[in-house]
């Protein structure tokens, strides 16, 4: 059976949306990701713009303002809505491994 598209998110896509929980222009997102996730998370330029104008297109964020280049972005509702999924389905898996995984001796 074929996945629903964005059916989970990957890290780029997730931090992302947070990030648009707030307007941001794309090249602040990519910053302010690598200084949330101490940079473990890099998003690079092509990957931004891609997932963005993907975004947009899905209706998951709206852009907000052009200035010149530079292009701000917003989060929708549905948007909102993904986000709060991918962040149940991640506290979903945590639970499971804290009820499920390795047991310690204490």
């Amino acid at each position: 059976m074929a996945r629903e598209k964005f059916q989970t998110l990957t890290e780029q896509m997730y931090y992302i949306l947070l990030c648009l929980r707030e307007e941001h222009y794309g090249a602040d997102i990519a910053e302010l990701v690598r200084q949330w996730t101490d940079g473990s998370v890099i998003i690079g330029p092509g990957t931004m713009y891609g997932l963005l104008e993907t975004f947009q297109t899905e209706g998951l964020i709206r852009l907000t303002k052009t200035e010149g280049r530079r292009r701000s972005y917003r989060i929708t509702d549905k948007g909102n809505a993904m986000l709060e999924a991918e962040y149940q389905r991640l506290r979903r898996l945590t639970e499971d491994y804290r009820r499920y995984g390795p047991k310690t001796d204490n």
